[in-house]
């Protein structure tokens, strides 16, 4: 134990460790805040697992439209526990897009994007952004019939932009169509840009949380404001550490269960000759775009429906990107910020129950 203490005393004089995990772990909790606060938690063990969970599946797998869909087969059928490890590495991408939603939606309803955590807010919507491109770029690497054709489908959506939209559409292919090129493009950026970009934006978001701390929900701050009392804290550990440990348990016991007992199904092999099948369409947290197109019409003023779709979207995202900037922080706008998010919640949402009935019908 002396020579334990002897090497922590020395990481500590050259490090600083100790000064370190004081702020990190023993720095108080604003009192009152609820478990909807374990979504961030949980958000970053989720990232954890698809990291850990690409690294072996990258042991194995071949990005060439030859090898690609063997190597995943390979995978399930030929790795000890490969069929478990591709079906969290598969579910892991749903629950990732799920717990980043819920845990957006928590700091628009609780105002955590308010100065002076702006920039905060602005990285981890641009993390969202790349969670999107995590499982844009991922789903096509299996090269199956399913990931072929939905991917063709989905790159071809940007051609319709004025201008730029067929330059980006060669740029995202590597080529004017689907072909190896995507598929070596797309895996370079799944494995190498995107994670790289992750880390950065993961660890700006984490120090500027610990910079300004945790947000107090908007009850506790009119409490505060009418009694005068300063705001009450907690300890994190153990406190809200074991909030965090049940979260994590719950989240990794969902993610298993569905991984060892409804295994993901590889499908056909991509064939780049054939015809597209029926029913192609992209994963269920894309679905919501993909109804809205079903319903666009062929032209608006000149227009490609696609355009119409897309320019409402961006202007969405436009104005999520900016919402700090945007509420004046009023009673009136912090209503109004809820109601906006609400009403998008529902559309996207109503869209995707859609597009899921009708691949059941």
């Amino acid at each position: 134990m002396k020579l334990l203490g002897g090497l922590v005393d020395w990481l500590d004089s050259r490090t600083g460790i100790r000064t370190a995990r004081k702020h990190l772990l023993d720095e108080p909790i604003p009192a009152g805040v609820g478990w909807w606060f374990v979504t961030g938690s949980v958000l970053i063990l989720l990232l954890s697992v698809q990291l850990v969970t690409g690294i072996f599946l990258t042991m194995y797998y071949v990005p060439s439209p030859e090898s690609a869909y063997d190597s995943v087969r390979y995978i399930m059928e030929g790795v000890t526990f490969g069929r478990v490890l591709r079906g969290l590495h598969f579910f892991g991408a749903s629950f990732i897009v799920i717990a980043a939603v819920i845990h957006m939606l928590r700091v628009v309803a609780l105002g955590s994007y308010k100065k002076p955590r702006e920039v905060t807010w602005l990285t981890g919507v641009v993390l969202l952004l790349v969670i999107l491109g995590f499982a844009l770029s991922g789903y096509l690497l299996p090269w199956n019939e399913l990931a072929f054709f939905a991917t063709r489908v989905g790159t071809s959506s940007a051609g319709a932009l004025p201008g730029i939209g067929e330059s980006i559409v060669r740029f995202m292919r590597g080529g004017n169509d689907v072909t190896g090129a995507t598929l070596t493009r797309f895996f370079g950026v799944h494995i190498a840009i995107l994670p790289a970009i992750t880390t950065a934006l993961l660890a700006l978001h984490l120090l500027f949380i610990q910079y300004h701390g945790m947000s107090v929900p908007p009850s506790i701050e009119a409490e505060q404001r009418r009694t005068g009392r300063a705001i009450k804290s907690m300890p994190f550990i153990p406190n809200f550490a074991l909030r965090d440990l049940f979260g994590w348990t719950v989240a990794l016991a969902l993610l298993a269960g569905l991984a060892a007992y409804f295994p993901w199904e590889l499908g056909k092999k991509a064939d780049l000759f054939a015809p597209a099948p029926a029913g192609i369409r992209p994963e269920w947290y894309f679905l919501w775009m993909f109804q809205a197109l079903k319903y666009a019409p062929a032209t608006v003023f000149g227009l490609s429906g696609e355009l119409v779709v897309m320019v409402p979207a961006s202007i969405g995202a436009v104005l999520l990107v900016f919402l700090p900037f945007l509420d004046p922080d009023t009673p009136q706008s912090r209503g109004i910020v809820k109601v906006l998010a609400a009403a998008a919640l529902v559309v996207m949402a109503t869209l995707t129950v859609l597009a899921v009935t009708a691949k059941v019908q």
